[in-house]
């Protein structure tokens, strides 16, 4: 019986973890705004409205990215000691654009502030484009694996008591170097341009600004197709790494993620839903639709929730190693104790009412 609870806790804390990091993708609406600030703001009236606008939700996102940092170190240490102790390059930059996003809205329009407006919101742009490449590219090693060896046993030395150890004197930049990395990084980027596109069309009063909005989306919401659909084809293509529960011995498995599709149909079926629902926010959003970010945003967040579970469930090696097969992380090897995942679970209980809460602060944000 531990061990079938065990089992279900660590499949059950896979999924809060996937669904913490689809919102967070959603959210990153703010960076793509960001991003966007001279393309979309001819003028100085409409360049503020475009950064009032995400300067009301950039919190959420961060407080997203904090928690599903958070929950993952509580859930699965291992991956956590592994990736950001090893892979530590990719994460201080991430880290480092979050704090010039925070450090730019709070400075940018002070009176103290001796930079200038202009650098803060190149700082914001920096924060728009690197953030959600960085973060999409780091999530491509999920599947194309990372340059790492664990060996538990050597906690015991005295010397250098250091579990995983990274065989890339890069330290996680090396993934920017793997085509299929690189192109989720872009297919997140992109998204979060349209998203912030549509989320522009929905909130701003400004006709023309509403329309520049529009015109943009002929621009990034092909571009994110053509991305997004190549790496998906890669993706269902490429081996993955199994593993079996028997002895935990990790092996190489073609066509792996498409398995795990056909082996887990609710998975697919919330793959195809969300597929749909950002084609279609698309689409709407092209015909001048105000409210189609409610359809795309949505969307995106069931996309990315099932490519995650993908990576985890279904006996799947969700952080292969390229070097050393057998140090791959699965949700087994990986997770914290019984009783730990235990007492999060009953933590997890007041997931609703944070959620509730957000949908609170979104409401009362948008109508100040």
């Amino acid at each position: 019986m531990g061990m079938d609870e065990l089992f279900l806790l660590q499949r059950y804390w896979w999924f809060v973890v996937s669904l913490l990091g689809a919102l967070l993708v959603f959210l990153m609406f703010v960076q793509g705004g960001q991003s966007l600030i001279w393309t979309l703001g001819r003028t100085e009236e409409q360049r503020r409205m475009l950064l009032q606008a995400t300067g009301r939700k950039w919190e959420l996102t961060f407080t997203t990215l904090v928690t599903f940092g958070g929950a993952f170190f509580a859930s699965f240490p291992l991956f956590y000691s592994t990736s950001f102790g090893g892979a530590y390059w990719v994460w201080i930059l991430i880290l480092l654009c979050f704090v010039l996003q925070a450090v730019s809205y709070e400075f940018q329009l002070a009176r103290c502030n001796v930079l200038g407006t202009n650098t803060y919101r190149v700082f914001l742009f920096l924060n728009g484009v690197l953030g959600p490449l960085l973060i999409g590219t780091a999530v491509g090693t999920f599947y194309t694996g990372a340059e790492f060896i664990v060996d538990k046993a050597a906690v015991t030395d005295v010397a250098m008591p250091v579990i995983s150890r990274w065989a890339s004197p890069l330290h996680g930049l090396e993934a920017a170097l793997v085509p299929q990395n690189l192109l989720l990084g872009l297919s997140v980027f992109l998204l979060t341009r349209l998203l912030a596109c549509l989320y522009f069309m929905g909130c701003m009063a400004d006709d023309a600004l509403r329309e520049q909005c529009r015109r943009q989306l002929w621009v990034e919401g092909p571009l994110f197709l053509l991305f997004f659909l190549t790496w998906l084809g890669y993706w269902l293509c490429s081996p993955g790494y199994g593993y079996m529960p028997e002895t935990g011995t990790i092996y190489l498995q073609d066509y792996k993620y498409l398995q795990n599709l056909v082996d887990m149909p609710g998975v697919a079926a919330v793959l195809l839903l969300g597929v749909a629902l950002v084609l279609t926010g698309l689409v709407k959003g092209l015909r001048g639709w105000r409210r189609a970010f409610w359809l795309a945003g949505p969307g995106s967040v069931l996309v990315v929730l099932a490519l995650l579970l993908c990576a985890g469930w279904n006996n799947t090696a969700y952080y292969p190693s390229v070097v050393d097969m057998q140090s791959s992380l699965t949700l087994v090897n990986s997770a914290s104790s019984l009783f730990t995942l235990k007492v999060m679970t009953v933590v997890s209980l007041l997931i609703p009412f944070v959620v509730g809460y957000i949908a609170w602060v979104w409401r009362a944000l948008d109508k100040d």
